[in-house]
């Protein structure tokens, strides 16, 4: 349904390419918003943008590095060239590392010893790929918001939505240093709400539970359908019993987006984890 507020306004997603954030970018072209998809992997954004253009909406297919800041501003420069300037910023590039995941939940004595084949230990945790995932979430979504909103300073109902994550919350096992990049970006979205509000600029984050996507499906289950061990855990944590799916997530960004709903808040991290965040497991 088109949000009469934000019929021609443009939005610029990072990370567009991607399961979670290419939902956003059909979502927000559902409410009549022209939107610029951006991501290191063009021909991915392609696809999103074509699907949309198909649809009948608007959008443009943008390669974009978000650790590069000459990337960024080329990116800038053909959105207000192609679409305007940018009234909606997602910054939706993140990711994990596998070098920066431990294979066990907690250690057990002898591990630092074991010579077992595949045993990642919290003393083997690669140096570089843990900054490699700080650079990703943290810096990413600063360097982003440095080119962009300079175009959105000064000028009415212009909006940031970050990516936050229920690590940020209480950090899972086996992924120390994405929990920890995680819990930056919702820091990281109070410090830019308090900064740019005297500029107009609304800053809020969406923090996603456990979502079931095509890209992760062999994760969260077995061949024969089951549930794995890890996501036992998760459903059994989860008071409304199911994984998320990406549609779940389009009424939080409608509300952050239009100032009609959302007009006074800012700095605020929304869970939207089918009360994962709420439950203390007993």
């Amino acid at each position: 349904m088109v949000h009469k507020n934000l019929v021609g306004r443009v939005a610029v997603i990072t990370g567009g390419g991607g399961v979670l954030c290419s939902g956003f970018a059909k979502e927000l072209a559902k409410l009549g918003v022209k939107v610029a998809v951006l991501d290191l992997r063009e021909e991915a954004a392609l696809v999103v943008a074509n699907e949309i253009n198909a649809s009948g909406g608007k959008a443009i297919a943008v390669g974009c590095n978000v650790l590069e800041p000459d990337s960024l501003e080329s990116a800038r420069q053909r959105v207000n060239a192609e679409l305007g300037k940018c009234d909606i910023l997602v910054n939706g590039a993140g990711g994990n590392n596998p070098k920066g995941t431990t294979t066990k939940d907690i250690y057990e004595p002898g591990d630092l010893e074991s010579k077992a084949e595949g045993l990642k230990t919290f003393f083997d945790l690669d140096a570089q790929s843990i900054q490699f995932v700080f650079n990703l979430n943290i810096l990413g979504t600063l360097l982003t918001t440095q080119c962009f909103a300079k175009d959105m300073l000064g000028r009415e109902n212009t909006c940031i939505i970050n990516v936050s994550s229920m690590n940020a919350f209480c950090p899972l096992t086996r992924i120390p240093a994405y929990s920890a990049a995680k819990a930056g970006v919702s820091n990281f979205t109070q410090w830019l709400a308090v900064h740019f509000a005297e500029a107009g600029i609304r800053v809020n984050a969406i923090a996603p539970g456990f979502f079931s996507t095509n890209q992760n499906h062999s994760l969260l289950y077995n061949e024969d359908g089951s549930l794995t061990e890890r996501s036992e855990k998760i459903i059994s944590h989860t008071p409304m019993r199911r994984f998320g799916v990406p549609e779940d997530l389009s009424g939080a960004l409608a509300f952050f987006c239009d100032e009609e709903y959302s007009g006074f808040i800012t700095g605020v991290v929304l869970p939207v984890d089918g009360g994962f965040n709420a439950y203390s497991g007993v």
